[in-house]
């Protein structure tokens, strides 16, 4: 294959940038290169990837038909020329007969393998052709019905012949199901045939991409874009999400959270897979049918999975066609992923080793595009990173001390020795935080201090270093104790799970009543508690959600101190109240996480809108991953929209001449906020449509609005337009984003009565600083209120500080931590003045207030289709009278 191509299929006629970046991409994944591509929001990148990626794709399996093809042919021509009589020459010591024996042998079994893959790939070619024509599906789904009424009748029949002592044993059955060591899951699986028979099993890959976004909705609109290319049609993609996401079984759905959703769904697909008995007096004995999942049947999931296979869906529509043919999205996507060519998902998927596994995600030779990846360093980070509340070590103490108290005449002495360990680190950690188990850790009092230890010497102070955490960790993975202790809590606490899940006769509740009162008292659940406002129910119930299973943190932690000491850090954060008080594990090299995708990929695409500054990027994620300069290929692009479309000032002062520094030790003063308000009072003035400004956080929105609500600066801002504010919870940001778009369609269209459109205060970080698309009159201008630098007090930060300077070489005036607190401000900054231009024919105004801004340090790490554009006035005047004359200019072309 070439390593470039000069055509690609697009919907329109590309512009000259998305031909270049389309013809870098090819050449990146050709090479087997990882490849930084940077290409601003609104040129079109999606499309690009798309069309970049996938003709190389298609090139690739026409090259591989092709050499198949001519091997088949060559190994038949071999094979028929030979002549057996003749002899063939050699200079071993073996006859010439036994000579011409083994190479003719050798030839045949060249033409059998080449026919066989040959074979191979004719049937999954001509099966996905089957999927796509859907000439399969109505028989299917005639003989599905059938089965499924049936499946049906007799387990309605099934559970009114139930017995409630029998559901309970084997509830306990499930519960304390014994964890097997190493050797004897090993000499089971040999005697079953058991490895024998998962190689057969196991469906082969076929070469694919992985697209990978942040979030489900920029993971829906690539499945759109993928839907207006010429591939549409030709490519199979499945669309990957948690059962969070893409359960449809309503009764498990209601379970609200995620990690309960997951435990119920594999306790019913365990239920699922169990031999049927057929000896009635077993089933009597055995007591009532276990629930099952009615979504999980084999030949409903194969069914969606060939349909997912033949025509591209997005989660909506995945969910959808669930529903109707009565079958469970999630599985049926998994099923599909080793015959897809295109898998679209989270990163977190592919990011985590675990989640990987758990998703049946193949890396080896595969490309990986990793999509909005200017915050992949921190994304590593936060993924690794796991923190514990003492409130969390307590109850994962008391639940599995219960646990093995019960269970104890049951549980093999293996078990029990691995049940002790977890004990015991857990009152390690207890301790570290400054309490003790046993006792509610509300009322346990801490001194305040935050405490930064390497992973030994944390082991040490915890006083358990003497714990092997790789076995330790293999007993969770073999024995899902998390799990286990989760269904225990449920069976006997009763936090939460539906009423139909479990049925306990009168009996057994006389028989656990003493022990549900130990534990409800653990939970502060006693019936005695009075009666609670909706905030505190709330709160009740974000507790219990967290309650359920802490012991699936505590695994999660316990894996963390397998890092190795110098890639991490281990922070003990103590509060004063020993339930408020947590331990962390910090991960200070992603790099390390990384390096594993970067080895097994064949090609890896790091993309994004910004992701200046590279050098930094390259440094920390691929140098310590110890990927070669001469594999990385870069690409970076100008935007689509003519220069004259855009004017960003970097502004100094404000009307009244005020200096404009919005340091941490002076923006909260009046002068400094009457002076904000200001300047975008005039702004809106001038500016027609909606203007977006945002603040550092929302703590300093919050007192920067009450100020000017207090001085009537509020009440003048709101005569010119209306005012919009983020709002905190991610549910309302549609409804809140929906009335600030119709406001302004209003006042541009018909005239608002006075106003000229609407003014939205944001957060740099928050829900509207990413994903969202101000185009056209949603944003004319954006404002930028100083600069959203983190909190460099922070322990954990400095410690990251600390981390580079010592592990990254010095490049320019500033060291490595001091670059990654300018980097995170800038990367946040440019994330959020992106929001404005949105396509070719957009146009915008950015105004950057604080005088800083006005450096050349800061100015360069701007976009540079930005930068180019970028003009700093040191006084409001000249400022105002360009942004006037942009709007004047514009509103005249349009006329």
């Amino acid at each position: 294959m070439e390593n470039g191509r000069s055509q690609f299929p697009f919907p329109y006629q590309p512009y000259t940038i998305q031909e270049e970046f389309m013809r870098s991409l090819y050449s990146a994944l050709d090479q087997g290169k990882v490849g930084i591509f940077e290409s601003p929001t609104g040129t079109g990148k999606s499309l690009s990837l798309i069309c970049g990626a996938l003709s190389w794709l298609t090139d690739l399996e026409t090259k591989r038909k092709q050499e198949v093809a001519a091997q088949l042919q060559e190994g038949e021509m071999s094979l028929s020329s030979s002549d057996p009589e003749a002899g063939v020459c050699s200079l071993s010591a073996e006859p010439d007969w036994i000579t011409s024996f083994v190479q003719k042998k050798a030839e045949r079994d060249l033409v059998a393998k080449l026919k066989g893959d040959e074979m191979k790939r004719k049937k999954r070619d001509e099966r996905l052709e089957l999927m796509r024509s859907n000439v399969q599906l109505k028989y299917a789904m005639k003989r599905k019905s059938c089965e499924e009424d049936e499946a049906f009748k007799l387990l309605q029949l099934s559970k009114e012949d139930q017995t409630d002592a029998a559901a309970n044993q084997d509830d306990e059955d499930l519960i304390i199901a014994e964890y097997e060591s190493d050797d004897e899951s090993k000499s089971k699986s040999r005697f079953r045939g058991g490895e024998e028979e998962d190689d057969e099993l196991v469906e082969e890959h076929v070469t694919k991409i992985y697209y990978c976004s942040r979030t489900h909705s920029q993971l829906a609109q690539f499945v759109h874009e993928v839907l207006k290319s010429p591939f549409s049609k030709d490519i199979s993609l499945v669309t990957m999400g948690s059962r969070q996401n893409l359960c449809i079984n309503e009764e498990v759905r209601r379970l609200g959270s995620i990690q309960r959703i997951n435990d119920r769904c594999l306790e019913m697909q365990k239920n699922q897979h169990e031999k049927p008995d057929h000896d009635e007096g077993a089933k009597k004995k055995r007591g009532p049918a276990k629930s099952i999942c009615p979504y999980s049947k084999i030949l409903a999931l194969q069914q969606m999975r060939d349909e997912l296979l033949g025509k591209v869906h997005d989660i909506e529509q995945l969910l959808k066609l669930g529903r109707k043919s009565h079958s469970c999205p999630y599985y049926a996507t998994r099923l599909a992923v080793p015959q897809a060519q295109l898998v679209v998902l989270p990163y977190q998927m592919v990011l985590h080793e675990a989640t990987r596994r758990a998703a049946g995600i193949q890396l080896k030779d595969q490309v990986v595009i990793i999509d909005e990846a200017h915050n992949l360093s921190e994304t590593l980070s936060c993924i690794h990173s796991v923190e514990l509340s003492g409130a969390q070590l307590c109850r994962a103490h008391s639940q599995l001390s219960q646990y093995a108290e019960r269970f104890r005449s049951r549980l093999k002495a293996k078990n029990v020795m691995y049940i002790k360990q977890v004990l015991f680190v857990i009152e390690g950690l207890v301790r570290v935080l400054g309490g003790k188990v046993g006792q509610n850790p509300q009322n346990q009092t801490t001194q305040e201090a935050t405490e930064m230890f390497t992973i030994n010497n944390f082991l040490f102070k915890a006083q358990i270093d003497n714990i092997n955490f790789y076995k330790l960790h293999g007993y969770f993975e073999k024995s899902m104790i998390s799990r286990k202790l989760g269904g225990f809590v449920d069976k006997y606490v009763g936090s939460g799970v539906s009423p139909h899940t479990h049925v306990c006769s009168k009996k057994e509740n006389r028989r656990t009543e003493g022990l549900n009162r130990y534990l409800q008292s653990l939970h502060g659940k006693q019936s005695t508690t009075p009666a609670l406002t909706n905030n505190q129910q709330a709160s009740l119930e974000a507790e219990n959600m967290l309650a359920a299973s802490p012991m699936m943190q505590v695994e999660g932690f316990f894996m963390s101190l397998t890092n190795s000491s110098t890639d991490g850090r281990v922070v003990i954060h103590r509060q004063g109240n020993l339930s408020e008080s947590s331990v962390k594990f910090l991960l200070l090299n992603p790099a390390v996480h990384f390096a594993q995708v970067l080895k097994e990929c064949r090609a890896v695409i790091i993309a994004g809108g910004t992701m200046q500054p590279v050098s930094d990027f390259k440094q920390e994620l691929l140098f310590s991953a110890g990927v070669q300069e001469e594999r990385i290929a870069e690409f970076s692009c100008g935007h689509v929209i003519p220069p004259e479309n855009i004017l960003p000032i970097a502004l100094c002062s404000g009307p009244s001449g005020q200096e404009l520094d919005f340091t941490y030790q002076k923006r909260d003063s009046p002068c400094m906020m009457n002076e904000t308000g200001r300047i975008l009072s005039n702004i809106c003035n001038v500016v027609p449509g909606g203007v977006v400004c945002f603040f550092p956080s929302y703590e300093y929105l919050r007192r920067i609005v009450a100020h000017w609500e207090s001085g009537g600066i509020l009440t003048r801002l709101a005569k010119k337009k209306k005012i919009f504010q983020e709002p905190k919870k991610a549910n309302q940001v549609e409804q809140v984003l929906g009335e600030f778009s119709r406001c302004i369609q209003r006042c541009v269209q018909q005239g608002g009565g006075g106003l000229t459109g609407a003014l939205l205060f944001s957060v740099v970080g928050g829900k509207m600083s990413e994903g969202i698309n101000f185009s056209d009159d949603l944003c004319r201008c954006v404002v930028m209120v100083g600069m959203p630098y983190p909190n460099i007090k922070s322990p954990e930060l400095q410690e990251k500080m600390s981390y580079l300077d010592k592990h990254l070489t010095h490049s320019g005036e500033k060291s490595p931590g001091q670059a990654l607190i300018e980097n995170l401000c800038m990367k946040a900054v440019n994330q959020s003045i992106g929001r404005a231009i949105r396509h070719r024919g957009d146009y915008s105004s950015i105004v950057l207030c604080d005088r800083r801004y006005s450096r050349t340090a800061t100015l360069a790490k701007l976009p540079a289709w930005i930068r180019s554009r970028t003009t700093t006035h040191p006084s409001f005047g000249p400022a105002f009278a360009a942004l006037r004359k942009f709007f004047v200019e514009k509103k005249q072309k349009l006329d």
